[in-house]
């Protein structure tokens, strides 16, 4: 009976996702199939109904989103590298700013502990700082709330902010061949345990990882030619803007208005920081702005890597950013930790958070 009442409720909650991403889609929304997803199922939820979506669908749509977005990848690619060189350095320089920059307005302005602020503002690997969290490195709630807060407000925000600076037209032509199904499967046959694999030795984003890796060695030796068929990449859009829809629907809405101005502001002054690196690169390397604003906003790894799919930016830029993304923070998160390891004792033991301090 329980089965039976998951399934119905995965069902419930697929059929509004689809639902809403095929209205956003339809009304010309920007990434309107994750935008409309995400936003159908947290209603769903606010109205007090189970939502949920299985976990082999979710990893299944970031595998997708993966492997579309290594498709890019060929020969092609390497007169860009020098370009992305720079781009990719901004990036490092950028992230380095915005988790300091993030991390010291929370613990100097809103009184929230150091580890906790780390944690909230580390910009790309959600459930990564979520699992420290709980492992006893600062408030577990207010970081999954603060999370979720950039994460949503930068899903709404980007697309149409990034399509403002102008999305690429497809020369007349230049379609590029659709993958066989039968070469998608495979993938993701492939592709699914390792990604699991590497998902459960504490790696961000493994399914997304896994699919471009295997999508971009196929695709960069010629062993496979064509992008994942639109059908199922609009799939994937859908399932991970449900699963972001249902994460919204855990968070207590007490909580989230406590943390609200905590996060508007922060999230506010790492999307101002982004678009800041992104005029600078732009200007050094005369890649489109908004691709570099893709690359470079402090949201989701999978989140903004659906969303550069979307709007047509260069797959293989993308993918090699938030690649490197993932790489830099597994670096950055534990080094701003040490730094707030051993935090001197306030007077009277005030805790101004209410929850651990460290």
């Amino acid at each position: 009976m329980v089965a039976t009442e998951d399934w119905k409720t995965a069902g419930l909650t697929g059929l509004a996702a689809l639902a809403g991403a095929a209205s956003a889609a339809l009304v010309g929304v920007p990434a309107g199939a994750l935008v409309g997803a995400m936003l159908a199922v947290a209603v769903m939820a606010a109205l007090g109904r189970r939502v949920a979506v299985p976990p082999v669908a979710r990893d299944l749509a970031f595998l997708v989103i993966g492997i579309s977005l290594g498709a890019g990848i060929d020969a092609s690619v390497v007169p860009h590298l020098p370009g992305w060189s720079v781009s990719l350095l901004g990036l490092v320089v950028a992230l380095v700013a915005t988790m300091a920059a993030s991390s010291l307005l929370l613990l100097k302005v809103f009184g929230i502990d150091w580890q906790t602020a780390v944690l909230s503002s580390a910009p790309g690997t959600m459930s990564n700082a979520v699992a420290i969290a709980v492992e006893g490195r600062g408030d577990a709630s207010a970081v999954m709330i603060l999370q979720l807060m950039r994460l949503v407000i930068l899903v709404t925000l980007v697309p149409p902010i990034a399509a403002l600076q102008g999305v690429p037209e497809i020369a007349e032509g230049a379609a590029r061949p659709v993958m066989p199904l039968p070469t998608l499967a495979a993938l993701l046959a492939i592709g699914l345990p390792l990604g699991r694999f590497a998902g459960r030795h504490g790696i961000s984003a493994a399914c997304l990882l896994v699919g471009i890796l295997l999508s971009g060695i196929a695709h960069g030796t010629d062993l496979l030619q064509g992008a994942a068929p639109a059908w199922t990449i609009f799939l994937g859009f859908t399932a991970t803007g449900a699963v972001l829809g249902t994460r919204i629907g855990k968070v207590d809405p007490r909580s989230a208005l406590r943390l609200a101005g905590a996060g508007a502001v922060v999230v506010g002054m790492a999307l101002g920081m982004a678009f800041a690196f992104a005029l600078v690169i732009r200007a050094l390397t005369g890649i489109p702005l908004g691709q570099i604003l893709i690359a470079y906003a402090p949201g989701g790894v999978e989140a903004m890597a659906a969303i550069g799919l979307a709007l047509g930016y260069d797959p293989a830029f993308v993918a090699a950013h938030h690649f490197a993304r993932i790489l830099i923070l597994l670096v950055l998160v534990p080094v701003f930790l040490s730094l707030g390891a051993t935090p001197p004792p306030r007077p009277g033991g005030d805790d101004r958070t209410g929850g651990r301090g460290g």
